[in-house]
């Protein structure tokens, strides 16, 4: 069943606020079986918007329109889905007495052009909007089914809910559901992961497999198309399965689950805490972190050592290793991450120093070169990176790069222990 959905307002097009009724509609009608092809946004202008409506009826079977129901003369939408149609206007006594009662109860004076909210297409089905004055609406003109839904976004959520949703699944039962399950990637780049996924890939038809880059993670998006929930489920679990054989050590997440909680969660889980102390990424990492509510659990602390005075005085990095290597160096990093793991008292402690541009950088020491250390009881280590991108997404990366690092440190300890102590159970049975 395919479906374009249609965005009004010139508000839109001037960028003055974000559509964020398309992401709704295109993430909810996927879930259900529908196929989103196309998106439109269109101004408050009736031949464009006619030229619209009439290229979205030649090639989907459902066009949604958001927007355009509201009681002013730039509110077009419903006439020209209705002249479209070839259908006429009439006054719904429903509809109106819903808006009389919600303007009285509010304490808002009706004006004249109210009345034209409760003016319904003939034959069209009325979406009732208990949250705002306009209704939403169902028309169905050949083959092709008209949704008009209202323009705000909490009353559109709110009709599609109650509305939108239960219309079109009695409708169309045969469509089945559409389900995603999304794999985020750490300490791997976007072409790398497509080039070891690419058999899988190449391979696919249902589930299919998609890749893509954000906020510093790659996300591996698995979607399958089944009848029924459980089948979608069993569709997603094998192919999780495959592709977690071939890039299973880089995955740290599922879903909504981000680095920062899946990092304090393993440092809950362990009882451990952390700190941190970052040059370059001047506190984006701890900023990160302590995003997630109860992170104060786990988090310690955090030092910004952006300048080679607080270095020294604060996290005791020597002057002779700043003088002699300098603050963007191997030597540096360990030495910050040794230094605020001491001062601040924490069991693990992450340092980030480099050059986030866009200028500084030297033929040795280019833009995007970052050292990230961690120390911990079992000791410390470094490791060198050498990002690309704006001065945002150089600090975003490496911040990102910081957690990941952390990560790794916990479970390759965790890893270590367990193999300790399988070793020393076995001796002491011999």
């Amino acid at each position: 069943m395919k479906v374009e959905i249609i965005t009004t307002g010139t508000e839109l097009l001037l960028g003055e606020i974000i559509n964020t009724n398309f992401t709704y509609l295109a993430q909810e009608l996927n879930r259900r079986g529908f196929d989103v092809l196309y998106q439109t946004t269109v101004g408050d202008n009736p031949e464009r918007m006619e030229a619209v409506l009439a290229l979205a009826a030649s090639r989907a079977d459902v066009v949604i329109t958001s927007g355009g129901l509201g009681p002013t003369r730039g509110d077009i939408t419903k006439e020209l889905v209705a002249k479209f149609c070839g259908t006429d206007l009439y006054m719904n006594l429903e509809v109106w007495n819903h808006i009389h009662t919600l303007l009285s109860k509010r304490n808002i004076c009706i004006a004249a052009n109210n009345d034209k909210q409760a003016l319904v297409p003939s034959g069209a089905v009325v979406l009732h909007n208990e949250t705002g004055t306009a209704p939403g609406l169902v028309l169905e003109h050949g083959k092709t089914l008209f949704v008009m839904l209202p323009g705000p976004p909490f009353e559109l959520k709110y009709v599609c809910q109650h509305e939108l949703f239960p219309y079109l699944e009695k409708k169309f039962p045969e469509l089945g559901i559409i389900k995603s399950r999304t794999l985020k990637l750490k300490g791997i780049g976007e072409s790398n992961a497509a080039e070891m996924l690419d058999d899988l890939v190449t391979h696919q038809t249902n589930p299919t497999i998609a890749l893509y880059a954000r906020n510093g993670s790659i996300l591996v998006r698995l979607t399958a198309k089944a009848a029924s929930t459980e089948e979608a489920d069993a569709m997603l679990d094998a192919m999780q399965e495959k592709a977690e054989a071939v890039i299973g050590s880089y995955v740290f997440g599922y879903d909504g689950e981000t680095l920062p909680e899946v990092l304090g969660r393993e440092l809950l889980a362990r009882n451990r805490t952390i700190a941190f102390a970052e040059s370059c990424t001047g506190g984006l990492a701890s900023s990160l972190m302590t995003d997630v509510p109860g992170s104060s659990e786990y988090v310690k602390g955090s030092v910004v050592s952006y300048t080679n005075e607080v270095k020294n005085l604060v996290i005791h990095v020597s002057k002779t290793t700043l003088d002699r290597k300098g603050a963007v160096s191997e030597e540096a990093a360990l030495e910050m991450a040794r230094g605020v793991r001491e001062v601040i008292g924490s069991d693990m402690a992450v340092s980030i120093t480099g050059l986030a541009g866009p200028g500084g950088g030297t033929r040795k020491k280019p833009v995007g070169l970052v050292y990230i250390a961690v120390n911990d009881e079992q000791g410390e280590a470094c490791r060198k990176f050498n990002f690309s991108g704006t001065r945002t997404q150089i600090k975003n990366r490496a911040a990102m790069a910081a957690l990941g690092f952390a990560l790794d440190r916990l479970k390759e300890h965790t890893v270590q222990k367990i193999s300790e102590e399988t070793i020393n159970h076995h001796g002491a049975d011999r």
